[in-house]
C-alpha cells in the first residue's frame, strides 16, 4: 500500500511452518535493500500500473482527485498523487526508479512489524535479526520532507459536473492540524470528538427520513488526509438538482449544534453506543485478530500514536465517558465553520448549482445563525420497550443431537426448526439466520416487480414495528443488527449480536412475524424517488450498462436478471409489496433458524421458546412450499460463440472484459463436483493472473466467479450456471487478451495444471478451512449449507458428513491428472466452442471514426474511395443535424 506519505508491504503467512516465515521475513529483508529494477521488469510492470491507473479514472476517481486537488490547493500534496502521473508510468526508465527507492527507502526509515500465534516471540525477533541485520541502504539516510498546506479563511468552492456521476452529492471539509495524542487529557478530548460526530450522524440520519428529505444519506467523519492535517468531511447523496438544500439542510444542522448544543437524551444513547463498542472489544481482547493489532503498532510507527492495550483503554473509557457533557461534545461545531479551512464541493451529472449559488447558501445559513433564527432540535418519543406484552412462551415438541457437528436441533410447537451450537471462538457474538423456502421465484412476472420491492419498503417503513430513526435510539447502546430479505427461492431474516443482547435481536425477530408493515404514502415516496435516482445512476454509469448486457446475453433477457426501469417502478403497487412481504414473514412452521456462537443454553433456550416459540402459527399455512416443486429462473445460456462490443459514452477510456462459459453439473456426482468447481474457478484465476499480468504484463487483475444460483433447491435436478473470467484492460488490447486467455485455458483442457499449480490451491483452500473453523460465519453457513443441501433428508448430521466426505474425497483426487479431465468436463471442451465474450468499450466519436477513415493508408483504392465517400456522406449528416439543432 502507497499513499502519500508512507509505503508498507504486507505478507501474510502460516505460522505452524517455521520454514515458511523464515522465507516470508527474508523477502521483507529483500524489499528492504535489494530490489532489482530491470528494463525487462519495468516494462512488464509498466501495464499493470496503467491498469491500476485507468482504474480509478471513472467518475468516483475524478471526484476525488478534484477534491483532493481543491483540499491541497497551494502545496505539493495537490501536484502529484501516490501512483503518478501516465506519462511517468509509461516512459520512466528504470534507472531512474532505482536511483529514487535507493534514495527514499532507507532502512533508518522502516520498522518491521510481526503479528500472530508464534509459539513465542524471541524466535521471531531472531529471525527478524538474522535476515535484517547484514542489509546495509546504498546512500546517506536523506532528511523526510515536511510539505505545509496552507490555510485559507475564506471558502473554497468547486461545481463538480460528471456525467457519469452515480448521483448528486456535497461534500464539505474542515480542515485542520492533527491534534497530538499523549495524555489522559488527549484522549478525553479524542473521545468528545468521537462523540460528537456520533451524535450529529444520527441527526442527519433522522433527517434523512423525514417527509421529502434534503438528502438520500448523509454522514459526517473525520480523516487523516497526509500527515500534518485531518479533516472534518460531511458527505451527502442527494436528488438531481438537489444540491443547494442538501448543502443547506447540512450547514445548518451544525449552526443548531452551534446555537443549542445537543440533549442529554442524544448524548445519553452516544455514551451507550460507546460503552457497547469498548465492553464488546474488552470481552474479545483475547481473540482479537493479528490484523487489528498490526494496524495499531503501525501507527505508532508511522505516527506515534501511542499503544495502551484494550484493558487500559477500556478502563479509561469508562471513567471518562461520563464526565464528557453535553456542552462539551457541543463545543466541537466549532471547528465546522465555513470560515476554519472549508472546502465545499457539489458534484452533479448535469450542471444546476453555480459557485454563486453555494456562496449565497453559505451566507444565508450564516445569517440565519448570526441573528439566531435556527429553532431547536424537536426530539421524537422513543418507547422503552421493543416488545409491549411478552409472549406466551412455546414448547420443545422434539429435540436431536448432533455430537459430530456439535448442535442441538429443536422443534417447537408451532412448528418452527430450531438448531444452535455454541461456540467460544469471540465471546461477544452470537449469530442467526432463519430461512423458509419459497421466494420471489413462485411469482408470476406481472406481480414481480412489486412484490420484489417489498423488503425495500418494509425497511424504510419499520419492517419490525419501528421506524429506522426511532428504533436507532431504542437499540443505543445494544449490539444488534437484524435484517429481513426476499431472495428468488427463499425469504430470511438474519442477526449478528452480543450475547447479552439475544433477547433484544430474538424481540425483533418475533416483531417480523407478528407486525404488519402498512404503507404510508410519504413514506413510500421517499422509498421510489430514492429507487428513481438509483436507477437514472445506473443507466449513466458505462460499468452498469455493461453489466447489464452480460445478464441480457447470458440469460435470455429473462425477466429475473433484467434491470428493472422507471417506467416500471413508476407501476409499483406499494399495497401489494407490502402485503407480500407480511405474507412471507407470517408462518413460523416454513422456517427452519440457525444459531451460532457464545451461547450459554439455561440462558439462551427460554429466549428462544419465548420469543420464537411465541410467534403464533396462523390457522391455514402461508406460503407453505415443498423444496422440490419449486419453480427454476427462466434463463437459458447461448449455444454459440458470441463476442460483442459494448460501447457507452465515456469521459476517460475505460475498458472491462467479461468471458462466461457455460456449466453444467450432474446429479449423480453433484457433491464432489460442486467442491471441484470452486478449486477450478481458484486455479483459472491463479493462472489467469500469472499469464496476463506476470507473463504480458497487461492487467492489474482477475476474477474468476462461479454462478449456480439460478438453479431451484431441488434434491434430483442437474445445475446449471456458469463461470467467468473479469479483468479490466487497456481497450486498444482487450480482443487480444482475450484470445490469450482462451488460449491458457485451452492449454489447461489439453495439458493440464502442474503439480506445482495443484499443491498451491489445496494449499490455499486448507488454510481457508483451518481459518474457518475458528469462525461464526464459517460454521453458520456449513450447518445452512447442511438443511439446504441436496443429501439432507432430515438428518442433518449425515448431511454434514456426506458434504465434508465430498470434500476431501476431492482434495484426495486432485492431481494434474484429473484436474485436466475436470475442465474437459465442466467446461466446454475445448473451451473456444461456446463462450459468450462481452468488451466495454469507449463509444467512438462520429469524428474520430471520420478521421480513422481519411487516416486508413493500406486499402485498395476503391474500397478506399467507397470510405470516403461513405465519410462524406455521413460529414453532410452531422453538419445538416448541428445546423438544424442550432435552428431551435
Amino acid at each position: 500500500m502507497t499513499t502519500a506519505d508512507e509505503t508498507i508491504y504486507e505478507l501474510f503467512v502460516p505460522v505452524d511452518k517455521p520454514e515458511l516465515l523464515s522465507q516470508a521475513i527474508s523477502i521483507l529483508a529483500e524489499f528492504s535493500s535489494e530490489i532489482r529494477v530491470s528494463k525487462e521488469d519495468l516494462d512488464k510492470e509498466r501495464g499493470a500500473v496503467m491498469e491500476e491507473y485507468r482504474g480509478n479514472r471513472n467518475a468516483t476517481g475524478r471526484m476525488q482527485d478534484s477534491h483532493w486537488q481543491l483540499m491541497m490547493e497551494g502545496s505539493k500534496y495537490a501536484e502529484r498523487l501516490p501512483i503518478g502521473l501516465e506519462k511517468v508510468i509509461r516512459s520512466v526508465p528504470a534507472a531512474t526508479v532505482k536511483q529514487f527507492y535507493q534514495k527514499w527507502y532507507h532502512l533508518c526509515n522502516m520498522a518491521v512489524v510481526a503479528v500472530g500465534d508464534f509459539p513465542d516471540t524471541k524466535t521471531v525477533v531472531d529471525l527478524i535479526k538474522t535476515h535484517f541485520e547484514d542489509k546495509r541502504s546504498s546512500s546517506e539516510p536523506p532528511q523526510i520532507p515536511v510539505f505545509p498546506v496552507p490555510s485559507h479563511e475564506e471558502t473554497r468552492f468547486s461545481c463538480f459536473v460528471e456525467s457519469e456521476a452515480a448521483g448528486s452529492a456535497v461534500m464539505i471539509s474542515y480542515k485542520m492540524p492533527i491534534s497530538d495524542l499523549k495524555t489522559v487529557k488527549d484522549y478525553r478530548d479524542m473521545l468528545a470528538e468521537s462523540m460528537f460526530l456520533h451524535a450529529l450522524n444520527q441527526r442527519l440520519f433522522k433527517i434523512s427520513r423525514r417527509k421529502d428529505p434534503p438528502f438520500f444519506a448523509c454522514s459526517v467523519a473525520a480523516d487523516v488526509l497526509v500527515s500534518p492535517l485531518k479533516a472534518y468531511i460531511m458527505s451527502s447523496s442527494c436528488k438531481e438538482k438537489g444540491t443547494l438544500a442538501s448543502l443547506e439542510s447540512m450547514l445548518l444542522e451544525v449552526a443548531r449544534v452551534r446555537l443549542h448544543g445537543f440533549s442529554e437524551r442524544e448524548i445519553s444513547v452516544v455514551r451507550a453506543l460507546m460503552m457497547s463498542e469498548i465492553e464488546s472489544a474488552y470481552l474479545e481482547r483475547d481473540q482479537v485478530q493479528s490484523t487489528s493489532l498490526r494496524d495499531e503498532y503501525i501507527q505508532h510507527f508511522l505516527h506515534k500514536e501511542p499503544v495502551i492495550g484494550i484493558e487500559y483503554e477500556a478502563q479509561l473509557q469508562k471513567t471518562l465517558l461520563p464526565q464528557i457533557s453535553a456542552s462539551d461534545v457541543a463545543r466541537y461545531s466549532e471547528k465546522l465553520r465555513t470560515s476554519c479551512g472549508c472546502v465545499i464541493k457539489t458534484m452533479e451529472p448535469r450542471s444546476a448549482a453555480t459557485i454563486d449559488d453555494l456562496r449565497n447558501v453559505v451566507s444565508k445559513v450564516n445569517s440565519l445563525e448570526d441573528e439566531k433564527m435556527i429553532a431547536p432540535w424537536d426530539e421524537e418519543k422513543i418507547p422503552e420497550e421493543v416488545v409491549d406484552e411478552k409472549p406466551t412462551p412455546g414448547e420443545v415438541t422434539h429435540q436431536l443431537e448432533y455430537p459430530e457437528v456439535g448442535v442441538t436441533e429443536l422443534t417447537l410447537s408451532n412448528g418452527m426448526q430450531v438448531c444452535y451450537k455454541s461456540t467460544d471462538f469471540l465471546d461477544d457474538q452470537v449469530l442467526f439466520t432463519g430461512f423458509s423456502y419459497g421466494g420471489l421465484s413462485e411469482l408470476p412476472e406481472s406481480d414481480y416487480i412489486s412484490c420484489s420491492m417489498g423488503s425495500t419498503i418494509a425497511g424504510e417503513i419499520g419492517m419490525f414495528g419501528y421506524k429506522p430513526s426511532m428504533l436507532m435510539d431504542m437499540l443505543a447502546g445494544k449490539r444488534v443488527e437484524v435484517s429481513a430479505r426476499l431472495g428468488p427461492y427463499m425469504r430470511t431474516f438474519s442477526c449478528d449480536c452480543s450475547p447479552t443482547d439475544l433477547e433484544t435481536a430474538l424481540q425483533l425477530v418475533y416483531q417480523l412475524f407478528t407486525t404488519n408493515v402498512m404503507p404510508q404514502e410519504e413514506e413510500v415516496g421517499i422509498v421510489m424517488q430514492m429507487a428513481e435516482e438509483a436507477v437514472r445512476a445506473r443507466e449513466r454509469d458505462p460499468y452498469t450498462v455493461f453489466a447489464n448486457r452480460v445478464k441480457e446475453l447470458n440469460y435470455g433477457n429473462s425477466y429475473f436478471f433484467r434491470p428493472i426501469r422507471i417506467s416500471e417502478l413508476r407501476k409499483v403497487d406499494p399495497l401489494k409489496a407490502c402485503e407480500y412481504f407480511n405474507s412471507c414473514f407470517r408462518d413460523p412452521s416454513t422456517f427452519t433458524v440457525v444459531i451460532v456462537g457464545n451461547l450459554d443454553p439455561t440462558i439462551a433456550l427460554p429466549l428462544i421458546l419465548q420469543y420464537l416459540g411465541g410467534i403464533p402459527k396462523p390457522p391455514q399455512p402461508v406460503l407453505n412450499f415443498n423444496r422440490d416443486d419449486l419453480k427454476g429462473l427462466p434463463f437459458t445460456f447461448p449455444t454459440k460463440i458470441t463476442r460483442e462490443f459494448v460501447r457507452s459514452p465515456m469521459v476517460e477510456a475505460q475498458c472491462s472484459v467479461q468471458l462466461c462459459f457455460p456449466v453444467q453439473l450432474t446429479n449423480g456426482t453433484m457433491i464432489e463436483e460442486i467442491h471441484c468447481i470452486g478449486f477450478l474457478g481458484k486455479l483459472l484465476e491463479t493462472k489467469i493472473i500469472q499469464f496476463l499480468r506476470f507473463t504480458h504484463g497487461q492487467i492489474y487483475s482477475a476474477e474468476v466467479s462461479v454462478f449456480l444460483g439460478g438453479n431451484k433447491p431441488s434434491r434430483t435436478a442437474d445445475l446449471r450456471g456458469d463461470i467467468s473470467v473479469n479483468f479490466s484492460c487497456d481497450p486498444e488490447i482487450s480482443s487480444k487478451l482475450v484470445d490469450l486467455a482462451l488460449e491458457e485455458i485451452v492449454r489447461l483442457q489439453e495439458e493440464g495444471p502442474s503439480q506445482e499449480d495443484i499443491s498451491a490451491i489445496l494449499e490455499i483452500e486448507q488454510r481457508a478451512h483451518e481459518n474457518g473453523l475458528q469462525e461464526n460465519y464459517y460454521w453458520l453457513d456449513r450447518i445452512l449449507r447442511g438443511y439446504q443441501s441436496r443429501v439432507y433428508a432430515g438428518d442433518l448430521g449425515a448431511s454434514c458428513k456426506i458434504l465434508e466426505e465430498g470434500r476431501l474425497r476431492m482434495r484426495e483426487s486432485l492431481a494434474p491428472q484429473t484436474a485436466q479431465a475436470a475442465l474437459q468436463r465442466i467446461l466446454p471442451h475445448p473451451c473456444k466452442e461456446q463462450y459468450t465474450a462481452v468488451i466495454l468499450m469507449p463509444q467512438r466519436s462520429r469524428f474520430g471514426f471520420l478521421s480513422s477513415i481519411f487516416a486508413s493508408r493500406s486499402e485498395t483504392p476503391y474500397i478506399r474511395d467507397t470510405k470516403i465517400l461513405a465519410g462524406i456522406a455521413s460529414l453532410v449528416v452531422l453538419v445538416f443535424g448541428i445546423w438544424r439543432y442550432s435552428r431551435k
